[in-house]
């Protein structure tokens, strides 16, 4: 599938502070292109709360969503294909 990922990946097109995400496991990519940052792998663990150190994006884990939404909505990154 075009764009599909096995690790979910979030963008923070909209500058937000916060952005729930549904997975503990998550790639942020920071903004899109070209605009965005080295796409980096972030493990929760246990916590509830990670800050992706390059764009300083807050992530919360929120069980209620599923890995492909976030909470604003649309920040899940989804490649573009040529």
């Amino acid at each position: 599938m075009a764009g599909h990922h096995s690790i979910p990946h979030f963008q923070n097109d909209g500058g937000h502070r916060l952005i729930e995400i549904g997975v503990r496991e998550f790639m942020c990519t920071g903004a899109s292109q070209p605009f965005d940052h080295p796409h980096i792998f972030i493990d929760m663990g246990h916590d509830d709360e990670k800050v992706c150190s390059y764009c300083s994006t807050l992530y919360r884990y929120n069980p209620s969503l599923k890995a492909d939404q976030t909470n604003p909505a649309g920040c899940v990154f989804l490649s573009k294909v040529a």
